[in-house]
């Protein structure tokens, strides 16, 4: 009888192994359902609401994301097999891939049969503006580019430095008010040492001598803005050992910071020594460490 009054009452009853109910047998349960007219109205309001919110677009995913280069891989895999099939010497990292080839004649036919892989069997557009046939040392990829020549070596071209340059700049503006030993130690260090470790696989040297420089110009930068009027800089150059007649002329001539920090006075009166005892790191320093450990683990696994 009670099982009949909650049925009536619009109940459902689950049976248990005991025979009874999994309801509790004292109380009546009345069951609420939405009626389907407000299902399907909430069901249209999220779809309107969807279509508001969001736009299609054949962008393909954002640059830079985690998601991109796993697409790439699995979308690209194909790729990769094709042109160890082909026997050809590549190299690809997500979407960007470079395949090189013996000759000129040869890039051209590659890169011809490639696309037309590409497009019609796996149904993917190529950019046709960054696409190109040239010489490796004429070429970026992931940042290295290569020398010359018959026997060409690894390195880092000037457009990856002065990218490197364009982020520094922020970093030197957030730093004109800060004390500079700690700025370095606490924020420009760091970059530099992930930079550099990125970029150890360099087999030429001469971007970290220039790089090196330029820190030292920057730093000095800060330091004379720092210090603002020109008898305050004059006061900070004779203390610092240069002589009061040039410390005179250096803090009224009336030139720029860059100017300044860059000059002969300011290079007398804050030497390398005085960014070792800073605690900056060196790129050129920490790039022979870098390939010094590589060596050393070469020769360790053979």
């Amino acid at each position: 009888m009670r099982e009949d009054r909650e049925a009536e009452a619009g109940g459902t009853t689950r049976p248990t192994h005991a025979g009874r109910t999994g309801r509790n047998p004292g109380r009546a349960h009345v069951g609420a359902s939405t009626p389907p007219s407000d299902a399907a109205n909430r069901v249209a309001h999220r779809d309107d609401l969807i279509k508001q919110l969001t736009e299609a677009t054949d962008k393909g995913t954002p640059q830079g994301g985690p998601l991109s280069p796993l697409l790439s891989n699995i979308m690209l895999d194909d790729l990769d097999k094709e042109l160890e099939k082909r026997g050809h010497s590549f190299c690809r990292y997500a979407d960007d891939c470079n395949i090189y080839v013996g000759t000129e004649r040869s890039g051209e036919r590659v890169l011809a049969s490639i696309t037309t892989y590409l497009e019609t069997k796996l149904k993917l557009k190529v950019n046709h503006l960054k696409s190109a046939v040239d010489r490796p040392s004429r070429r970026i990829f992931l940042g290295y580019s290569f020398t010359g020549g018959k026997h060409s070596r690894i390195r880092v071209p000037k457009k990856t430095v002065k990218k490197m340059k364009s982020k520094l700049k922020d970093l030197f503006r957030q730093g004109r008010g800060r004390n500079v030993r700690g700025f370095v130690e606490d924020t420009l260090n760091p970059m530099l040492r992930g930079w550099t470790n990125y970029f150890r696989l360099s087999q030429t040297k001469t971007f970290t001598r220039e790089l090196d420089e330029w820190l030292r110009h920057r730093l000095r930068c800060v330091i004379w803005r720092q210090w603002k009027r020109p008898r305050t800089r004059y006061n900070k150059l004779v203390a610092l050992g240069l002589k009061p007649e040039r410390a005179r002329k250096s803090s009224f001539n009336g030139r720029g910071p860059w100017f300044n920090s860059g000059a002969s006075h300011m290079n007398a009166a804050i030497p390398r020594k005085a960014f070792a005892q800073m605690n900056l790191l060196s790129v050129y320093e920490l790039l022979e460490l870098m390939r010094a450990e590589i060596y050393l683990r070469n020769r360790r696994d053979t």
